[in-house]
């Protein structure tokens, strides 16, 4: 057995792409691999084989390793809502809530079932690969850790620590986390690695060797900013204000960022047709006036994201495209505020409360704590799509007499409005279907570029992994895995 922790110097350092490069380089050397990450949070989640759900950094990393997804690969996934709470996702299920005032004692409890799904993943493979959270250098949060350090040191697993340049104070951020850590934690460290780097790496040779020296630990490589990473999802919404658009594009699709999107890697197999301007709309900003198509996205407090979407106006810009002809498409949380209303009767998103939905779709929804979770695949458009659902509530009314899809398990799905130019659907991930992606982009007068979003994302791990073998000491980072068990 062999395993290897990424832990970063901050959050967003780039681990998960990290993680999954190494994933694909030790699978191209014939190892079999497993990704792992104790405890994340995120809104953004898949299914899993086994049923359940784990944030998708975990489940782009399986793909990674070319296995499928498991829930042992994220045992303890936080889901945040509205109300300063997460709901608790353990091995895949829904356990409840967490808030801040009893976060920390949780997740010393769950500490065991983190480590029964190590175990069971270390006895399928030759390595895993483990994704820390956060930093250990936040040792506000140290007591009862599960996610870094906690995990580490109870299953004696070595750590390597990334930095990221790009932001600058790399220097400061490595060497003042190896001042921060009791040496403990420290020893577990066996070395780090920069992560993001622009320009000659020669002209950061000294500072290299300043931070060995400082640090006491070893230098594993320099990589440099890797492209390639614009073609893979990414799990946090933080990435999603960064866009930039492509002026030359032929039509503008806008999506608004609401302050519980969740699952908005939906749309990346937008971004890679020629004839479309994906737009992600950030607070503060209009729906653009030129709009095509406007996409409500998945959230994981709907109703939150409802009253949110009203203080920011976005209702009045939808209501004024709808009235001009533009067409809608909400995604699961989405689709649910296209209805008429929204009702959280047992408070399963916070207090009990009912709120008046957009009414672009004669639909109501009530919550309630079941959680659908399954895989499906169907017709929609007159074209296959596959994708997974995954969403608490169920939706009913006149409007679902029109169903967006037809399962394959003899389901209908979602609605479509009498004006035939509003719909809703509970399927994520339907857009990297090709053949609904080409069918969906003709009602819009596209011509779609056909491409394999499956492939592209494919192709870029490997690019990811080509480039870790050429800039990373591969085979110090695979003599520091076979610690594993041995280290302090």
């Amino acid at each position: 057995m062999g395993a290897l922790m990424l832990q970063g110097t901050g959050s967003d350092v780039g681990k998960s792409v990290l993680v999954a490069g190494l994933c694909r380089a030790f699978a191209n050397r014939g190892l079999r691999v497993r990704p792992f990450k104790p405890q994340n949070m995120s809104n953004n989640a898949a299914v899993t084989a086994d049923g359940g759900e784990i944030g998708r950094a975990q489940a782009l990393q399986a793909l990674a390793c070319r296995t499928d997804l498991h829930t042992d690969m994220n045992p303890v996934l936080l889901k945040p809502q509205a109300d300063h709470t997460s709901q608790l996702i353990v091995h895949g299920r829904v356990r409840g809530q967490l808030g801040g005032g009893n976060f920390r004692e949780a997740r010393r409890s769950l500490l065991g079932e983190v480590l029964e799904s190590f175990a069971r993943l270390t006895a399928q493979c030759d390595i895993v690969v483990v994704e820390g959270a956060g930093s250990p250098a936040e040792i506000n949060l140290r007591a009862g850790d599960i996610a870094n350090m906690g995990f580490a040191r109870a299953a004696k697993v070595p750590v390597v620590l990334v930095g990221d340049i790009d932001r600058g104070g790399v220097i400061a951020s490595i060497v003042g986390t190896r001042t921060v850590l009791d040496a403990q934690d420290a020893a577990m460290i066996a070395g780090f690695l920069i992560n993001k780097f622009r320009g000659d790496p020669a002209l950061f040779e000294d500072g290299y060797h300043q931070i060995e020296a400082l640090s006491g630990w070893r230098g594993l490589g320099v990589v440099p900013w890797l492209t390639e990473t614009a073609r893979l999802p990414s799990e946090d919404a933080v990435v999603l204000e960064r866009a930039r658009p492509d002026r030359a594009a032929r039509i503008v699709i806008a999506c608004p960022i609401l302050p519980r999107i969740a699952n908005f890697d939906d749309l990346d197999p937008l971004k890679g047709e020629s004839g479309v301007e994906l737009v992600m709309v950030p607070p503060g900003q209009p729906i653009p006036a030129e709009t095509a198509c406007i996409i409500l996205p998945g959230s994981k407090a709907t109703i939150a994201d409802m009253a949110a979407l009203r203080v920011q106006g976005w209702d009045i810009d939808i209501r004024a495209h709808h009235r001009r002809g533009t067409p809608i498409l909400g995604i699961c949380g989405g689709y649910q505020m296209l209805g008429r209303s929204l009702a959280d009767p047992q408070g399963i998103e916070g207090p009990p409360a009912t709120l008046e939905g957009l009414s672009l779709i004669d639909v109501e929804t009530v919550l309630s704590p079941a959680k659908r979770l399954e895989r499906v695949c169907g017709e929609a458009f007159g074209a296959p799509l596959s994708g997974y659902e995954m969403h608490m509530g169920e939706t009913s009314g006149p409007d679902a007499a029109r169903p967006f899809a037809t399962l394959g398990n003899g389901r209908s799905d979602g609605a479509c409005a009498a004006d035939g130019r509003t719909f809703g659907t509970y399927v994520h991930g339907l857009f990297a279907s090709t053949a609904f992606r080409r069918a969906f982009l003709d009602r819009l007068g596209v011509r779609s570029d056909g491409h394999d979003h499956a492939a592209e994302v494919d192709r870029a791990l490997d690019g990811v992994a080509a480039a870790l073998e050429r800039h990373l000491d591969i085979e110090a980072l695979l003599s520091i895995a076979r610690t594993a068990g041995t280290c302090p």
